[in-house]
C-alpha cells in the first residue's frame, strides 16, 4: 500500500483535495477507473457534510466509487446494494463509526493541521481496497 500512501499524502498536500476525493481517486487507481472531473466536482462538499462532521467522506467516496466502478461491471442495484450495505457495516465495525464527528473526534478547529486525518485515510483505502477486491472478484 504505499503506493496508495505516497499517493494519498500528494492529493492532501499538493492538491488541496477533500477526503472523499482523495478515496474516489486512490480507488479509481487501483481498480483502473477514470474518475471523471463532474464526479470530483460532486465530491468537492463530501467532507463531513461541508465539516458540518456528519457522513465521514472517506465513506462517502467509497460508497461513490462502489456505484461507480459496479455500474461499469453491469451489476444489478440489489447486488451493488449489498456491497455498499456490507462495506459501511466493516467500515463502522473496523473503525467505530461512519461519522466524521466520530472518526475525527476534534473537529474542525482553525488551529489544525492541513489533512490531519491522512493517517485514518490510508488505513481506510487499505481496508476499502481490500474489501472491494473480495467483492468485485466475485462478479
Amino acid at each position: 500500500m504505499a503506493d496508495h500512501n505516497e499517493l494519498i499524502h500528494h492529493l492532501y498536500h499538493d492538491k488541496d483535495f477533500n477526503c472523499a476525493i482523495t478515496t474516489l481517486l486512490c480507488l479509481g487507481k487501483e481498480f483502473g477507473v477514470e474518475i471523471q472531473p463532474q464526479v470530483l466536482e460532486s465530491a468537492i462538499c463530501l467532507n463531513g457534510g461541508g465539516r458540518f462532521r456528519a457522513q465521514c467522506g472517506l465513506v462517502e467516496g467509497a460508497l461513490m466509487f462502489i456505484g461507480i466502478c459496479a455500474t461499469a461491471r453491469g451489476m444489478k442495484k440489489k447486488d451493488m446494494m449489498k456491497i455498499a450495505y456490507g462495506f459501511s457495516e466493516g467500515f463502522s465495525a473496523r473503525f467505530g463509526s461512519l461519522l466524521c464527528r466520530d472518526l475525527r473526534p476534534g473537529g474542525f478547529q482553525k488551529t489544525d493541521p492541513p489533512h490531519m486525518c491522512e493517517p485514518l485515510t490510508r488505513d481506510t483505502v487499505a481496508f476499502t481496497v481490500d474489501y472491494l477486491k473480495q467483492h468485485f472478484s466475485q462478479n
